[in-house]
This record gives C-alpha cells, sequence and structure tokens, in this order.
C-alpha cells in the first residue's frame, strides 16, 4: 500500500493538478464577488421585504449544550477488533471518540473527530455492500453471503463517504441503535445544511462558482456533496473528477483477496481526500484574502455609480431577453408546465405531514408538562419540565417522528428527466426548516410564559400555560405556511431551471457579443452570463408562483392563501426577543450539580461536567450486565471476503460467540438542557409581484421584476 501510494499520488495528483482546478474557480469566483456585492449593495439600497414572522428566533441556541454522548463498540481497522469507545457530541455535531469516559472528563484529546459532512448513516451490512460494489469495478462482494466484516452485536451503524474513511460502530440494544442512528442522522443533516446565510457576499459568490465550474464541465442540476465547508465542497469537486482516473491507474496495481483490495483502496480514496482538501484550504483562503483587499474601492464604484450600473444592466437585459425569451417559454410550454403540479403535488405530500407532525409534537410536550402541573403544579416542577422542553428542536430522537415523514418523498421517474441525483436535497433541507420551526415555537413559548409568570400564583400555571400555549400555536400556523410555501418554490426552481439551463445554453451561442454593450468601468459587475440565467429564471417564476399559490386553496395542506398577511398582533412581543436567556432550573430551584472533588479546582472540568445534553442517556436493564466504561471488549473480525463467484461457506459460529462476549453497555445520567436568546427578525409585507425566496445551497440568482431585487439561492 505505501508503495502504491507512494508511485502512483505523484503521478495523477500534484499540487498543479488541484491547482489546475482551483484557478478556474479563483476566475469565477472573482466574478461573482464583485456581482454578490454589487447585489448586497443595491438590495440593501432598494430594500426588501416578506411577510414578517411571528415567532421569535433565538441566536445561539445551542450554546454550552452538548447532543449526546455514550459508549459503544467500534471497530479499528488498525488492528481488526472491536473495541468500547465513548463519543461525544458537542453542538459541533463533530463525533468526538475517546478511550473511555474518564478521558473525556480529564479534558484529553479524542482518540478522532468525525466530520460528517457528505457522510451516509446505514444500519445493516446489506446497505453497505451495496455501496461498496460501486466504489471498485470488477470487484465485489456477494450480498447475502458471509461478509467480510462481522459486527460484534446484531444492531451496527455504519458511517459511509464515497472518498472519506468509513466508521463501524454497533450496539448492545435495539433501542440503542435507534437512539444512535437518529443522534448520527441529525450530525450528517447539520453538516449538510449549506453555507451559513450570514454572509450576504461570500456565500453567493461561492455557490455561483461552484454552479458555473460543474456547468462548465457538463453538469446540471442537484448535487450530493454541495455540502460541507467551502474547503471540503472543492475538495468534492476535484474527486468528482480524479476518482475515475484513480479507478482506472489503481485498481489494476491492486492485489490479494477482495477484502484486502477493498480496503487498500478506500486507505488511498482517505489519503488522496485528505490530501486535496489541505491543497483546496490553503488556496481558498488565499482567494478569499485577495476579493476582501480588494472590497474598498469596489464599494465605492458601486456607490458612485449605482444608477448607471443598473441602467446599463436593464438595457442589456432587455437585448438578451429578446433572444432567450421565446426559446424558454417555447420549453417551458412542451417540457415544464405539464410536470409542475405531479412535481410539487410530490413535494406537499410529505412536507405537510412533516410540518403537522412538528405541531402536534409541540402540543403533545405542552399538554404532558400540563398534566403533570395539576399533580404537583409548583414553579420548581415547571422549571424541570421547561429545561426538557426548551431544547425539544434539538432531539434527534423526539424529532425522528417528524424527519420521518419526509423520507417517503419520491420523485422517481422524475429525477432523471431533470438531472435530479437524489431527494435527499429536498429530504434534509426541509428536515432542517422543521427543526428551526420547532425551535421558534418553543422559544416564542418560553418567553411568553416567562412574562406571565412573574406575577403569576402557583396554581395559575396550568392557565397560564394555556393562553400561552394557544397564541403559539396559531403564530405557528401561519410561519409554517410561510415557511413551507417558500420550500416548495425553492424546490422546483432547482428542479427545473439548471434543466432550462442545459436545453438552452447551446442555441444561445451569441450570448458573449452582449458584453460589449456594457461599459468597461461597469463590467465588474454586469455577467451576460449571470442575466441570461436571470432571463431563463423569469420565464418559469410565473408558472412556480402560480402552482403555488393554487395549492395554498387546498384545505389538506392547511397553508394559507397569499393575500392573508397577518400583522404583527403582538406587537410588544419581538421586544422580548431581547430578553437574557432564561436558565429554568437556576430560576425555578432546578437541581445544582456537586462538583466533584478531585476537580473542583478546575474551570474547564467543570464546564465539561455541567455542560447541559440534549438525549438524556439510556438507562440500564436491571437484568443486564453493565460493561464498565473503562474495559477494552476485543471482538476479533473475519478476514475473508467471499468473493461473488466464489462458492461461500455460511459461517455463524464466530458470530454466535461474538453476541455471547458483548454485554451491554453503560448508559446513566440524565442531563437536561437550557435555553439562549434569539433577537426578533422583522419585516414588511410585499407586493404580489415582489418575490423573496431564499434557497440553502448551490446556485444563487438575482432578478428584478418590476425594478424590484429578488435573491433567488438554490439547495
Amino acid at each position: 500500500l505505501q508503495q502504491a501510494l507512494h508511485s502512483h499520488l505523484e503521478n495523477i495528483l500534484p499540487e498543479t493538478r488541484t491547482g489546475e482546478l482551483m484557478g478556474e474557480f479563483g476566475r469565477l469566483y472573482e466574478q461573482q464577488y464583485a456581482v454578490a456585492l454589487f447585489n448586497k449593495m443595491r438590495y440593501d439600497i432598494e430594500g426588501g421585504g416578506g411577510p414578517q414572522n411571528q415567532l421569535l428566533h433565538r441566536k445561539v441556541p445551542l450554546k454550552n449544550k452538548s447532543i449526546f454522548s455514550g459508549d459503544l463498540f467500534q471497530y479499528l481497522e488498525e488492528n481488526k477488533k472491536w473495541r468500547n469507545r465513548f463519543l461525544f457530541i458537542p453542538d459541533s455535531y463533530n463525533i468526538n471518540y475517546y478511550e473511555n469516559k474518564q478521558a473525556h472528563d480529564r479534558g484529553l484529546h479524542p482518540k478522532g473527530t468525525i466530520n460528517c459532512a457528505g457522510y451516509r448513516v446505514l444500519t445493516s451490512m446489506e446497505e453497505y455492500l451495496e455501496r461498496l460494489n460501486t466504489s471498485l469495478p470488477g470487484v465485489k462482494a456477494k450480498v447475502g453471503s458471509s461478509p467480510f466484516l462481522k459486527f460484534a452485536t446484531q444492531f451496527p451503524l455504519i458511517l459511509w463517504h464515497p472518498y472519506a474513511r468509513h466508521y463501524y460502530f454497533c450496539m448492545v440494544t435495539e433501542k440503542e441503535q435507534q437512539k444512535w442512528n437518529a443522534v448520527f442522522q441529525d450530525c450528517v443533516r447539520h453538516t449538510n445544511n449549506g453555507l451559513p446565510e450570514e454572509c450576504k457576499v461570500q456565500t453567493p459568490a461561492f455557490t455561483d462558482a461552484v454552479r458555473l465550474f460543474r456547468q462548465a464541465h457538463g453538469h446540471y442540476g442537484t448535487w450530493d456533496m454541495m455540502c460541507g465547508t467551502p474547503p471540503q465542497i472543492l475538495a468534492n469537486l476535484v474527486m468528482e473528477t480524479l476518482l475515475p482516473e484513480m479507478r482506472d491507474l489503481i485498481t489494476p496495481k491492486l492485489k490479494g483477496k477482495m477484502h484486502e483490495r477493498q480496503r487498500n483502496w478506500m486507505l488511498i480514496s482517505d489519503a488522496v481526500y485528505g490530501l486535496v482538501q489541505s491543497q483546496t484550504r490553503a488556496q481558498y483562503e488565499a482567494v478569499v484574502q485577495s476579493c476582501e483587499a480588494g472590497r474598498p474601492p469596489l464599494e465605492t464604484t458601486i456607490r458612485t455609480d449605482m444608477d448607471q450600473i443598473i441602467t446599463s444592466k436593464e438595457h442589456v437585459s432587455s437585448k438578451i431577453k429578446a433572444l432567450v425569451l421565446p426559446k424558454a417559454e417555447k420549453l417551458l410550454k412542451v417540457s415544464i408546465q405539464p410536470y409542475i403540479s405531479s412535481i410539487l403535488d410530490a413535494l406537499m405530500e410529505p412536507t405537510s405531514r412533516g410540518f403537522f407532525e412538528v405541531r402536534d409534537l409541540f402540543f403533545r410536550e405542552l399538554v404532558d408538562m400540563s398534566k403533570n402541573l395539576l399533580n404537583d403544579g409548583n414553579k420548581e416542577k415547571l422549571g424541570e419540565h421547561m429545561e426538557k422542553i426548551s431544547m425539544l428542536a434539538f432531539h434527534p430522537v423526539k424529532m425522528q417522528s417528524c424527519y420521518e415523514k419526509m423520507e417517503s418523498l419520491s420523485l422517481e421517474g422524475l429525477q432523471q428527466r431533470f438531472d435530479v441525483s437524489s431527494p435527499s436535497v429536498f429530504v434534509q433541507r426541509a428536515q432542517i426548516l422543521m427543526r428551526e420551526q420547532m425551535d421558534d415555537a418553543v422559544y416564542t413559548f418560553e418567553q411568553l410564559l416567562h412574562q406571565s409568570l412573574e406575577d403569576q400564583e402557583a396554581e395559575d400555571l396550568c392557565k397560564t400555560s394555556q393562553r400561552c400555549q394557544d397564541r403559539v400555536i396559531k403564530k405557528f400556523d401561519y410561519d409554517s405556511s410561510t415557511v413551507r410555501k417558500k420550500f416548495f418554490r425553492e424546490a422546483l426552481l432547482q428542479i427545473f431551471i439548471p434543466y432550462m439551463l442545459k436545453q438552452l445554453s447551446p442555441s444561445c451561442s451569441e450570448l458573449p457579443r452582449f458584453q460589449e454593450l456594457i461599459f468597461e468601468d461597469f463590467s465588474r459587475f454586469i455577467l451576460v452570463e449571470n442575466i441570461f440565467e436571470e432571463a431563463v429564471l423569469h420565464t418559469v417564476m410565473k408558472d412556480i408562483m402560480m402552482a403555488v399559490k393554487e395549492a395554498a386553496v387546498q384545505r389538506r395542506h392547511n397553508l394559507y392563501r397569499d393575500s392573508i398577511v397577518l400583522t404583527n398582533s403582538d406587537p410588544n412581543l419581538h421586544l422580548l426577543g431581547e430578553n437574557p436567556p432564561i436558565d429554568w432550573a437556576e430560576e425555578y430551584g432546578g437541581g445544582q450539580e456537586e462538583e466533584d472533588g478531585e476537580n473542583a479546582g478546575d474551570p474547564e472540568a467543570q464546564k465539561r461536567r455541567r455542560m447541559k445534553q440534549v438525549v438524556s442517556m439510556i438507562q440500564v436493564e436491571d437484568n443486564v450486565f453493565v460493561l464498565p466504561n473503562e474495559s477494552c471488549l476485543e471482538v476479533p473480525a473475519v478476514d475473508n471476503i467471499p468473493e461473488e463467484e466464489a462458492e461461500v461457506r455460511s459461517d455463524t459460529s464466530l458470530s454466535q460467540q461474538s453476541e455471547k462476549q458483548v454485554p451491554n453497555g453503560t448508559k446513566k445520567d440524565v442531563n437536561k438542557n437550557a435555553i439562549d436568546e434569539k433577537p426578533p427578525t422583522n419585516g414588511s409585507a410585499i407586493k404580489e409581484e415582489e418575490i423573496l425566496v431564499h434557497v440553502e445551497n448551490s446556485a444563487h440568482w438575482v432578478v428584478g421584476p418590476s425594478g424590484d431585487m429578488c435573491h433567488v439561492r438554490m439547495l
């Protein structure tokens, strides 16, 4: 393996290889940076609006929180053994694994950290073998035969990545597996959630540059690997083109049994992926620094010549629309309009059920709290219940019933036509929106309840809670409708726009000549390619808006009509968002943790111990033997991978032996959670012809119907 790495990596991946891609990306990024800066400054001046959120939104919900921690078994490839490991998942959603819990409590560095961007969580060896069979040509494991890896228990979890290292875990009980699966899925969902919206220039510049780069190489439509940080996304971009060449070059050099070839290939791919990430990180940072250094003179030019730039852009836009619109409208009529309603129905059904489940879960939690307060209605008990409810949105196990509703989304029959790689892009985005809506509802309820309780007596707790609950539910229904309609528009745009661009680009070869109509001083802020895409967007936007508006009339989806715009019925509500965060346990007499004498003087150790955990630990059953945290149980793996064409003997003795050796893991200590604040987000009602669509991930268009600004960023 070492010889293969040294002899082939230099040939297929010298630093100049990544440099070539980064050079092309850097040129596109510099172009899109100037355009994004102009759009941002124009938007700030002209303003824009949207339906005003009725719910409050907190700033840093997971401050001083962790998601989950506990013991499980991890397979170590270096010695082919299963060992007990302690996993800790902080608010960053990175998975840190330690030798044991004591190592974490002492503040030692983790033995490893898993960034889940781009990973998939698999729950069986059959799923894993199906993925492996696509990694190396001509090397296939026979599904259903004795696998190359014997799990220590019958409850496995596998983290799979197309380029990076794979991780193997197993749990002792099915309950543990379900809980860890929900947590791992949430880690993947969080890290795949696109780039931060707060970066109004860098984010659209980056996503536009990546999208244009892929389009220049013939890749339109959605992209599953548009996830993680910018260096990770760029590394995925390199690997997308590099991996086929690596397969052709390295596969003939791999020797040995199938499991050895698979293992060596994964190690090589992981090594290359790490090398590519280090190169893209350094070069991306250099590109960003260069653009940021040149930002002040660009801003000066934009402020001075804003009106002239807008006039010049409108002049060029009219010329391009005259060329593009007839072709785009014909394509729209033949290939797009017949599919809008069916795709919208496919999106709306699971999405609506998911948001209904969010509403029901929120309602059920508050009803349970009210029932408990009836039996023992004091503020100390209220504080204990609110500690649990405050982090409800970030409890992946409780939220799993909501997320599962989106898993049924199917675009089968349409994915190939419109170049949609998989529904996962839409599924994960909808799930993130569900989490945000739940947290907004919980945070608003917290603030209203806390305000109402300041002068309330204990016997009024249930009535006070009920009044706050009713107010929040009404606001949730309105915000939920607004969020879902935006999501439907975003998803339809992401499906149709790349398809239209792919079909129209060959027939619009005259576009470069329009660049001559732009003054040289303004050419950095007006790009013909961007105007062409805006013209295509205008063509299909009207039909999408009309389809979503008609869907709002259908009662089964529980959507508000666009004509219904709620004013702020609680003029003082948004002021509550400026209040300091509420610590329910401390303010209402929640239990305080006692300090250990060993680390009483260590502030960091105390902070780690007091960090509140969103997901409670699993309770150990009375009749189950407890595995000590410090133990390192070793379970032998299987060295043979049967070839698909070879005869396979079923070997069950090792499996039975392993299961007998593995006792249940220790689960203890129920840690709860608190909250943080978020100031209100304000907005204003918009005209019917104005469109405000925010999408998270891979493409960004800016258009101006009736002269107004509109931001559209695709998933």
